[in-house]
């Protein structure tokens, strides 16, 4: 049961007989004491005539997925198998994390009826976004008094990483069709594979000629000239991409207001769609002492899908990462060369000296890039010397930089590449690294 606002009201009014009888105390709490009782009589009244929300039967319609910042239609229909119309309000109770527009509505339901709620939902965290109860209330006909319950109506959506940087993907492959076409006149090497045969022609290495075709092509009975052939190779297909993404404590961190962890994602989705693109298959492996989620097999279309399915319901987990067990993982993945792309964050010395550790065994066996989101502010905060403040603040972003200088270098030396940038520039930075590696033959 709930009291209205006018029932309230109409209680406040009993203590003008108060005012006006002031002078006879008895007469006046006596008109006082009728007043309340009145009103109680009038509220159980109302209650009586209220409709039952017990007698309601709901049920959700939901998007079963939708992008983070993205808006996904939410529909409740409420249908009312009592004999009384229902007057009242509904609150739908989803997490404030899942930005319904507007979660009270008011009701108006027929006996027999069937009405529709449709709200918005512009959720502002990923992974599952869930509501679990509907609390309904019918007044009675005075609005007085009404009849209040929460009913169970579960529902969920699941909210995916934005990949904000698939914006760059069509530069990005519109140079990974110029490198095809640039590299079928390249020499072989590590990392190519046989593409086509042509003629021969000026300044063509002399160890591309292929005799066998030569000899093939070559008719004595027409009197002209052997055409020589030379073979053309490209860039080799079907390699192994392997992205592994570290969910430990420090990809919590939050830089332009995203989380690395968030930043890792775009990075990761905008690599494994260039490199599908390009003919190699992708595996992502999400690690800190677990495994907290894996991608294989996947190709095409699914491999995106799969991609953005797991990484919703990754949040950071607040222990050390176990590098260790990193070259383990990758093995359990394949036992060929591959590219491993390990992000993470790489800081002072002291907190990258498990990554550093098991680097040389990695890159002796597999090419290896480690991208790390860098934060804008310590670069803007060097320049930043105009008082006493601006020049420590300065200090400590200088003795930053020359720690992640530190890290970059040890992990250099360590036989890996290293790719740094801001959350806007690391994807794109990242993907322009893969093109550089495959254009080199380095896969």
């Amino acid at each position: 049961m709930t009291v209205s606002g006018r029932f309230v009201a109409l209680l406040a009014l009993g203590i003008i007989p108060v005012v006006l009888l002031g002078a006879h105390e008895g007469t006046a709490y006596l008109a006082l004491g009728g007043w309340i009782v009145l009103c109680v009589l009038l509220g159980l009244l109302d209650l009586l005539l209220a409709a039952s929300p017990r007698r309601v039967i709901l049920e959700r319609r939901l998007p079963a997925r939708v992008r983070l910042g993205a808006e996904a239609v939410s529909e409740l229909l409420v249908t009312n198998t009592g004999t009384r119309t229902i007057r009242g309000g509904l609150r739908d109770a989803w997490e404030p994390s899942a930005g319904l527009d507007r979660p009270r509505r008011p009701l108006t339901v027929p006996p027999g009826e069937r009405r529709r709620i449709t709200g918005t939902l512009t959720p502002w965290r990923r992974g599952e976004r869930r509501v679990a109860e509907v609390t309904i209330r019918a007044w009675g006909p005075l609005g007085l008094w009404g009849r209040q319950a929460t009913l169970s109506a579960p529902g969920a959506v699941r909210v995916l990483p934005p990949f904000a940087a698939r914006k760059h993907l069509p530069s990005r492959l519109a140079r990974l069709r110029e490198l095809d076409g640039m590299t079928s006149v390249q020499l072989r090497g590590q990392g190519t594979e046989f593409d086509s045969l042509r003629e021969y022609v000026r300044g063509d290495d002399v160890r591309s000629i292929d005799w066998r075709a030569t000899a093939r092509r070559h008719d004595p009975t027409s009197g002209s000239g052997a055409r020589v052939m030379v073979r053309t190779w490209r860039p080799e297909r079907d390699r192994r991409v392997i992205l592994v993404i570290d969910t430990a404590r420090t990809s919590a961190a939050r830089i332009e207001n995203e989380p690395r962890i968030d930043t890792a994602f775009e990075s990761a989705l905008l690599l494994a769609a260039l490199a599908s693109r390009a003919g190699d298959r992708v595996d992502l492996l999400a690690y800190d002492r677990t495994v907290r989620g894996r991608v294989q097999g996947a190709t095409g279309g699914d491999l995106l899908a799969r991609m953005v399915d797991v990484m919703a319901g990754l949040e950071p987990a607040l222990i050390e990462m176990d590098w260790t067990a990193v070259p383990t993982q990758v093995a359990g993945i394949t036992s060929q060369r591959s590219l491993v792309v390990l992000l993470t964050s790489i800081e002072a010395p002291g907190a990258s000296r498990g990554l550093l550790s098991v680097l040389p065994q990695l890159a002796k066996k597999h090419t290896v890039v480690v991208a790390s989101v860098t934060d804008p502010e310590t670069i803007r905060a060097t320049g930043q010397r105009a008082n006493r403040d601006g020049v420590y603040r300065a200090a400590a972003a200088e003795r930053s930089l020359l720690d992640v200088a530190r890290v970059t270098a040890a992990i250099q030396r360590s036989g890996a590449d290293v790719v740094t940038g801001s959350p806007a520039d690391l994807p794109p930075a990242l993907s322009d690294r893969y093109l550089a590696l495959k254009a080199a033959g380095r896969l």
